[in-house]
């Protein structure tokens, strides 16, 4: 004889799984995010969506992002894969607080040309992680109003968290390492 529990327990499941899959369904169909994407995916929670875009359109996108209810700026960062083409990324992610789900959005940004335009218009508080991609990776966003340095000093040469940034030594004299026993 079949538990009850077990029962409930596999019933419950089914349903939020198919909770998740109509979540995940109302997610991309209730956006005109998905013309705009080049390839979108959903994560299996049915609350996450990634997009992979075109750097032209990439201020359209978020546009539209935040039109379909994506209100809040949580993060934007650059990431360098130095041997691959585009060979920068830029990775933002928004999050809708009625809804209450997330979209992560990937831009590649050509190593040649490394250029894209700022969020600042539609997330003001995208002003700081935006000096900071260009401190970092030398990644200029247009139209940002003070695209200077956040953490270095502003003679720096230089984008550190470039992979081919050159490593540099700073000599360190040790206490006591020149002692003879």
């Amino acid at each position: 004889m079949p538990d009850d529990t077990t029962n409930e327990a596999a019933e419950a499941e089914a349903s939020s799984a198919r909770q998740a899959a109509v979540s995940a369904e109302d997610i991309v169909l209730d956006t005109a995010l998905v013309a705009l994407a080049a390839e979108l995916e959903v994560a299996p929670d049915g609350k996450t969506i990634t997009a992979r875009i075109d750097r032209e359109g990439y201020l359209e996108f978020m546009s539209a992002a935040r039109d379909a209810g994506f209100d809040m700026f949580v993060d934007l960062c650059g990431v360098d894969y130095f041997r691959r083409r585009p060979r920068y990324e830029v990775v933002v992610i928004v999050f809708a607080l009625e809804q209450r789900r997330r979209l992560k959005v990937k831009v590649g940004v050509p190593g040649d040309e490394p250029a894209i335009d700022s969020l600042t218009s539609l997330w003001p508080g995208a002003n700081f992680y935006e000096r900071e991609a260009y401190d970092m990776f030398g990644i200029h966003f247009l139209g940002h109003r003070d695209l200077t340095r956040i953490l270095l000093p502003d003679d720096w040469e230089g984008h550190p968290l470039r992979k081919d940034y050159a490593v540099g030594s700073v000599p360190v004299q040790f206490k006591g390492a020149h002692q003879t026993p």
